[in-house]
């Protein structure tokens, strides 16, 4: 029954977003045209439902040979390979606003585990990546609302971005999607979507640890944990 309640809760707000910023889109995609070295769309290949791949549409924020320059695949802040559409675009989430043709299609959910890219996937244990994506994957989630500052997080750290990322960032995600996998509920989905919009319009705020006072617990910038 949670199943397809979900389904159709998904389906709902992808139509229903999708009328909503239709008139946001239009000059969005005029705009990408004109910079962004004229790509509109990026999509890249994510992990998906039982581990299948599938690709994931955004609206372009970065140069389009990005993964082969600097960081690679991970985005730092003030990135230099962001346009600066691609900034405004990501400052506001607004390239993730695509991903509602995923939702229809059946490859993503609006609440899930965030969809990763292989490189990132396999920073998790063996134990999350068997595990994560037995739901399918979302546009949002409980790991996308603690980790909305990753590349704040990345950035000041002293340490090689990819061993930060390994040792401190991939370790909790981890476990906030495996909690998720354990409180999967048609609550729990609301509260989730209520807190991305929460967290995007006061992005200090540590709501979501006082709407869900089981998470695991959480680190500072150092990897040490703290209540």
């Amino acid at each position: 029954m949670y199943l397809a309640i979900k389904r159709l809760m998904d389906l709902t707000i992808a139509v229903t977003t999708f009328l909503i910023f239709l008139p946001i889109f239009i000059p969005i995609i005029i705009l990408q045209r004109l910079t962004a070295e004229g790509h509109v769309f990026y999509l890249q290949e994510r992990i998906g439902l039982k581990n299948k791949p599938f690709f994931m549409w955004k609206f372009a924020t970065m140069l389009q040979d990005s993964p082969n320059i600097g960081t690679g695949t991970i985005t730092l802040r003030d990135d230099p390979r962001v346009t600066p559409i691609g900034k405004i675009l990501r400052g506001t989430k607004l390239n993730e606003l695509p991903q509602i043709i995923n939702v229809c299609k059946g490859d993503m959910s609006i609440v899930g585990p965030r969809p990763l890219d292989r490189a990132a996937f396999s920073k998790y244990s063996e134990a999350v990546q068997n595990t994560i994506y037995q739901v399918k994957p979302g546009i949002t989630g409980i790991g996308s609302i603690v980790f909305r500052d990753e590349q704040e997080l990345i950035s000041k750290s002293n340490e090689d971005p990819h061993s930060f990322m390994e040792r401190v960032i991939a370790p909790y995600k981890g476990e906030l999607e495996m909690w998720y996998q354990e409180h999967a509920s048609f609550w729990t989905d609301i509260r989730i979507i209520f807190l991305t919009a929460w967290v995007i319009l006061f992005p200090s705020s540590e709501l979501h640890y006082k709407a869900f006072k089981n998470l695991p617990k959480h680190y500072d910038i150092s990897g040490k944990v703290f209540e």
